[in-house]
């Protein structure tokens, strides 16, 4: 079983950052795609970023794009969100997540394509 736990949420104001972790424990993680996904109140929840554990490559949502960063420290089992010049939209739970190992990421399966999820953190960005 996997167990993942976010940190990092909070408030800050339009065009701040912040930067979410979240640790993964439960087994390891060598072949599996970790990502990123969020949901705002009365909106469904939407994928933000993945990146694959073994690799590093990352993944985008266009509506991120430039302005956050995915990335992991192996060595931490650890995955981090860095968010950068942020908006009153970006507000939201942000959860951790992760696929199956050996699965492949698929784009077009974005939030559906995760099996494990963290318990979530708010994020608030006031205008």
């Amino acid at each position: 079983q996997v167990q993942l736990v976010e940190s990092g949420g909070g408030l800050v104001q339009t065009g701040g950052s912040l930067r979410l972790s979240c640790a993964a424990s439960g087994r390891t993680f060598s072949s599996v795609v970790m990502g990123w996904c969020r949901q705002a109140p009365a909106k469904e929840r939407e994928f933000v970023a993945a990146i694959s554990w073994s690799s590093g490559y990352p993944y985008y949502a266009d509506s991120v794009e430039g302005r956050f960063t995915i990335s992991r420290d192996n060595a931490k089992n650890t995955m981090y969100l860095q968010m950068n010049s942020l908006k009153p939209e970006d507000t939201a739970v942000y959860y951790c997540a992760a696929m199956k190992p050996g699965e492949f990421w698929n784009q077009a399966r974005g939030v559906t394509s995760f099996n494990y999820w963290g318990q979530g953190t708010q994020v608030t960005v006031s205008s």
